[in-house]
Protein backbone atom coordinates (compact mmCIF):
# COMPACT_ATOMS: atom_id res chain seq x y z
CA UNK A 1 0.00 0.00 0.00
CA UNK A 2 2.84 2.44 0.64
CA UNK A 3 2.81 5.61 2.66
CA UNK A 4 -0.81 6.58 3.53
CA UNK A 5 0.08 10.27 3.20
CA UNK A 6 1.15 9.65 -0.41
CA UNK A 7 -2.11 7.95 -1.48
CA UNK A 8 -4.37 9.98 -3.69
CA UNK A 9 -7.51 10.94 -1.85
CA UNK A 10 -10.78 11.43 -3.64
CA UNK A 11 -12.22 14.86 -3.26
CA UNK A 12 -14.97 15.15 -0.69
CA UNK A 13 -18.57 15.14 -1.76
CA UNK A 14 -19.96 18.57 -2.53
CA UNK A 15 -23.53 19.71 -3.06
CA UNK A 16 -23.80 22.83 -5.20
CA UNK A 17 -26.87 25.01 -5.76
CA UNK A 18 -26.92 26.74 -9.16
CA UNK A 19 -29.29 29.66 -9.65
CA UNK A 20 -30.48 31.44 -12.79
CA UNK A 21 -32.16 34.63 -11.51
CA UNK A 22 -35.41 36.05 -12.84
CA UNK A 23 -38.64 37.51 -11.54
CA UNK A 24 -41.33 35.42 -13.25
CA UNK A 25 -39.10 32.33 -13.34
CA UNK A 26 -35.99 31.48 -11.29
CA UNK A 27 -34.11 28.40 -12.43
CA UNK A 28 -32.43 26.20 -9.86
CA UNK A 29 -30.37 23.05 -9.90
CA UNK A 30 -28.78 21.04 -7.12
CA UNK A 31 -25.73 19.12 -8.29
CA UNK A 32 -23.67 16.62 -6.32
CA UNK A 33 -19.99 16.20 -7.08
CA UNK A 34 -18.41 13.08 -5.65
CA UNK A 35 -15.07 11.73 -6.78
CA UNK A 36 -15.08 14.08 -9.74
CA UNK A 37 -18.44 12.77 -10.99
CA UNK A 38 -21.40 15.15 -11.26
CA UNK A 39 -24.98 14.06 -10.68
CA UNK A 40 -28.23 15.98 -10.62
CA UNK A 41 -30.24 15.92 -7.39
CA UNK A 42 -32.90 18.47 -8.34
CA UNK A 43 -33.58 20.78 -11.26
CA UNK A 44 -36.64 22.93 -11.76
CA UNK A 45 -37.93 26.48 -11.60
CA UNK A 46 -39.58 28.70 -9.03
CA UNK A 47 -42.43 30.75 -10.47
CA UNK A 48 -44.13 33.92 -9.32
CA UNK A 49 -47.59 35.00 -10.48
CA UNK A 50 -47.81 37.63 -13.21
CA UNK A 51 -49.41 40.98 -12.35
CA UNK A 52 -48.33 40.57 -8.73
CA UNK A 53 -46.49 43.53 -7.17
CA UNK A 54 -42.71 43.19 -7.39
CA UNK A 55 -42.27 43.17 -3.61
CA UNK A 56 -44.65 40.19 -3.31
CA UNK A 57 -42.85 38.36 -6.10
CA UNK A 58 -39.52 38.96 -4.36
CA UNK A 59 -40.94 37.66 -1.08
CA UNK A 60 -42.14 34.53 -2.87
CA UNK A 61 -38.70 34.01 -4.43
CA UNK A 62 -37.09 34.43 -1.01
CA UNK A 63 -39.45 31.94 0.67
CA UNK A 64 -39.10 29.37 -2.12
CA UNK A 65 -35.31 29.70 -1.99
CA UNK A 66 -35.26 29.21 1.79
CA UNK A 67 -37.40 26.06 1.34
CA UNK A 68 -35.05 24.80 -1.37
CA UNK A 69 -32.03 25.36 0.87
CA UNK A 70 -33.73 23.57 3.78
CA UNK A 71 -34.68 20.61 1.59
CA UNK A 72 -31.37 20.01 -0.21
CA UNK A 73 -28.75 21.38 2.23
CA UNK A 74 -26.20 22.53 -0.37
CA UNK A 75 -22.75 23.48 0.86
CA UNK A 76 -22.07 26.04 -1.89
CA UNK A 77 -24.05 28.23 -4.24
CA UNK A 78 -23.37 29.87 -7.57
CA UNK A 79 -25.48 32.42 -9.39
CA UNK A 80 -25.40 33.88 -12.87
CA UNK A 81 -24.38 37.52 -13.19
CA UNK A 82 -26.79 39.88 -14.84
CA UNK A 83 -26.73 40.36 -18.56
CA UNK A 84 -28.06 43.80 -19.43
CA UNK A 85 -29.89 43.54 -22.73
CA UNK A 86 -32.13 46.14 -24.27
CA UNK A 87 -34.83 46.16 -21.58
CA UNK A 88 -33.42 47.99 -18.56
CA UNK A 89 -36.69 47.78 -16.62
CA UNK A 90 -36.56 43.99 -16.76
CA UNK A 91 -32.87 44.02 -15.86
CA UNK A 92 -33.58 46.08 -12.74
CA UNK A 93 -36.29 43.65 -11.58
CA UNK A 94 -33.93 40.71 -12.20
CA UNK A 95 -31.27 42.54 -10.18
CA UNK A 96 -33.72 42.71 -7.29
CA UNK A 97 -34.38 38.98 -7.62
CA UNK A 98 -30.66 38.26 -7.71
CA UNK A 99 -30.20 40.24 -4.50
CA UNK A 100 -32.96 38.28 -2.79
CA UNK A 101 -31.41 34.99 -3.91
CA UNK A 102 -27.99 36.05 -2.62
CA UNK A 103 -29.51 37.16 0.70
CA UNK A 104 -31.29 33.84 1.23
CA UNK A 105 -28.11 31.89 0.45
CA UNK A 106 -25.90 34.04 2.70
CA UNK A 107 -28.43 33.87 5.56
CA UNK A 108 -27.87 30.11 5.51
CA UNK A 109 -24.15 30.76 5.90
CA UNK A 110 -23.24 29.49 2.43
CA UNK A 111 -20.62 31.01 0.19
CA UNK A 112 -22.03 32.31 -3.08
CA UNK A 113 -19.98 32.82 -6.22
CA UNK A 114 -21.11 34.66 -9.34
CA UNK A 115 -20.28 33.83 -12.95
CA UNK A 116 -20.91 35.75 -16.16
CA UNK A 117 -22.91 34.09 -18.93
CA UNK A 118 -19.69 33.77 -20.98
CA UNK A 119 -17.84 32.08 -18.11
CA UNK A 120 -20.70 29.60 -17.70
CA UNK A 121 -20.83 28.79 -21.41
CA UNK A 122 -17.06 28.40 -21.56
CA UNK A 123 -16.95 26.06 -18.54
CA UNK A 124 -19.80 23.91 -19.82
CA UNK A 125 -19.22 23.84 -23.59
CA UNK A 126 -15.67 25.10 -24.09
CA UNK A 127 -17.03 28.06 -26.08
CA UNK A 128 -17.98 31.34 -24.38
CA UNK A 129 -20.53 32.30 -27.04
CA UNK A 130 -22.36 28.95 -27.20
CA UNK A 131 -26.10 29.00 -27.82
CA UNK A 132 -28.76 27.78 -25.40
CA UNK A 133 -29.20 24.53 -27.34
CA UNK A 134 -25.51 23.69 -27.10
CA UNK A 135 -25.44 24.51 -23.38
CA UNK A 136 -28.50 22.34 -22.79
CA UNK A 137 -27.01 19.39 -24.67
CA UNK A 138 -23.76 19.64 -22.70
CA UNK A 139 -25.70 19.83 -19.41
CA UNK A 140 -27.46 16.61 -20.46
CA UNK A 141 -24.13 14.95 -21.31
CA UNK A 142 -22.18 16.15 -18.27
CA UNK A 143 -24.92 15.07 -15.86
CA UNK A 144 -25.73 11.88 -17.84
CA UNK A 145 -29.40 12.76 -18.19
CA UNK A 146 -31.84 11.23 -20.66
CA UNK A 147 -33.01 14.68 -21.77
CA UNK A 148 -32.17 18.36 -21.45
CA UNK A 149 -33.80 19.91 -18.35
CA UNK A 150 -36.80 22.10 -19.16
CA UNK A 151 -37.59 24.91 -19.15
CA UNK A 152 -34.40 26.63 -20.32
CA UNK A 153 -34.07 28.41 -16.96
CA UNK A 154 -33.66 25.05 -15.21
CA UNK A 155 -30.99 23.94 -17.70
CA UNK A 156 -29.26 27.30 -17.27
CA UNK A 157 -29.19 26.82 -13.49
CA UNK A 158 -27.65 23.37 -13.96
CA UNK A 159 -25.02 24.99 -16.19
CA UNK A 160 -24.24 27.49 -13.41
CA UNK A 161 -23.70 24.64 -10.93
CA UNK A 162 -21.52 22.73 -13.43
CA UNK A 163 -19.50 25.88 -14.11
CA UNK A 164 -18.88 26.29 -10.38
CA UNK A 165 -17.83 22.65 -9.99
CA UNK A 166 -15.44 22.85 -12.95
CA UNK A 167 -14.04 26.26 -12.04
CA UNK A 168 -13.35 25.42 -8.41
CA UNK A 169 -11.73 22.11 -9.43
CA UNK A 170 -9.52 23.95 -11.90
CA UNK A 171 -8.57 26.59 -9.32
CA UNK A 172 -7.75 23.88 -6.79
CA UNK A 173 -5.44 22.16 -9.28
CA UNK A 174 -3.81 25.49 -10.13
CA UNK A 175 -3.12 26.18 -6.43
CA UNK A 176 -1.45 22.76 -6.11
CA UNK A 177 0.80 23.51 -9.07
CA UNK A 178 1.75 26.93 -7.68
CA UNK A 179 2.65 25.71 -4.18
Amino acid sequence: MGNPAMRKRSPPERVILGLDPGVAIVGYAVVREAGGVLSLLACDVMRTPAKTPLEDRLLSIYEQTCQLLATHHPGEAAIEDLFFGKNRTTAMAVAHSRGVLMLAVRQCGLPVVTYTPSQIKLAVTGYGSAGKGQVGRMVRELLTLSHVPRPDDAADAAAVAICHAHTTAWRSQLRKVNT
